[in-house]
Parts: C-alpha cells; sequence; structure tokens
C-alpha cells in the first residue's frame, strides 16, 4: 500500500508543471446582450480546449509555447468579460440620461 502511494506521488511530480498550472478560461458573457463578444469567448474556449488536446498528442513536449498561448487565451477571457462589463456600463450610463 505504502509502495502504491509512493509510485503515486512519483508519477505526480514527473508530470509536467503544465499540466496543472492553467485555469481554464470562462464562458460568462451573455450573448443575448452581447453577441459579438459571447462569441469571442466561445472561440476563446474552444481554442483553448484545442490546444490541451495538442498538447496530450504531443505528450506535453512543446517546449512551453502551447501553455503560454493558454495563459494568454486565459487573459483573453478576462479582457472580454471587462469589455462586457465596460460596455453594460455605458448602457446603463446612457439609459440613464
Amino acid at each position: 500500500m505504502r509502495l502504491l502511494a509512493l509510485a503515486g506521488l512519483a508519477a505526480i511530480s514527473l508530470a509536467p508543471a503544465s499540466v496543472f498550472a492553467q485555469p481554464e478560461p470562462g464562458e460568462n458573457v451573455v450573448a443575448s446582450r452581447h453577441q459579438y463578444l459571447a462569441k469571442a469567448q466561445v472561440l476563446a474556449r474552444q481554442t483553448f480546449d484545442q490546444l490541451t488536446a495538442a498538447q496530450k498528442y504531443n505528450k506535453y513536449d512543446m517546449k512551453g509555447h502551447a501553455e503560454k498561448a493558454k495563459e494568454l487565451l486565459d487573459q483573453v477571457s478576462k479582457e472580454i468579460r471587462l469589455a462586457t462589463d465596460s460596455a453594460n456600463a455605458a448602457d446603463a450610463q446612457h439609459h440613464s440620461k
């Protein structure tokens, strides 16, 4: 039992850090209000998923480039969310006048 636990820990420690490092981009833009931003966010998510598949196919041997791309896609998703928030605020301001 102890040997099995040690083997599991060894397997986790030998896995590339990038396997565990990058959170997935969210999809939280309401398409009915912001169709183009919502579509952009869906595309970012799909691209993230394709990069994950490519990493697995290539046994994570991509010299960190796929992981960097995934980090950038996470930033894209956050910026899309901020763009949505800004558009909502501007819309609310226009309707309050």
